[in-house]
């Protein structure tokens, strides 16, 4: 294998594996819900979308002609994670999930809940 090729995509790996690090690492350590909601969806995509590209390029490199399977892959990540995480953030303000005292944004979730209960009201 080239040397340029090797370099490439030990670039990718560790980017990637640095980032899936960081988002596991706040997923577990980040105070409450919300904040570590953050932490899988941002870093942990950008860090599996890194590892997935390093793997197109050793795959593509080696057959000779273009993988599909890991851009497919990463497109589908790129969709639904940030879906996923909205639907997950949704149903925690739905349950009135607590949320701690240094979160900046409170009102907006104040005002959220207060939409939701009145609209259940009115229904």
């Amino acid at each position: 294998m080239e040397f340029w090729i090797e370099v490439v995509v030990s670039a990718f790996l560790i980017f990637g594996g640095v980032f899936v690090f960081i988002g596991s690492l706040g997923l577990a350590k980040l105070p409450d819900f919300y904040t570590r909601l953050h932490a899988p969806t941002k870093a942990t995509t950008l860090g599996m979308g890194s590892l997935l590209v390093a793997s197109s390029v050793m795959i593509t490199y080696q057959q000779g002609y273009l993988s599909l399977h890991e851009l497919l892959i990463t497109l589908f990540l790129l969709i639904t994670a940030p879906v996923t995480a909205h639907m997950i953030a949704k149903t925690a303000l739905h349950h009135k999930l607590h949320i701690i005292d240094r979160t900046t944004g409170k009102t907006s979730a104040k005002n959220a809940r207060k939409r939701e209960s009145s609209e259940e009201h009115s229904a």
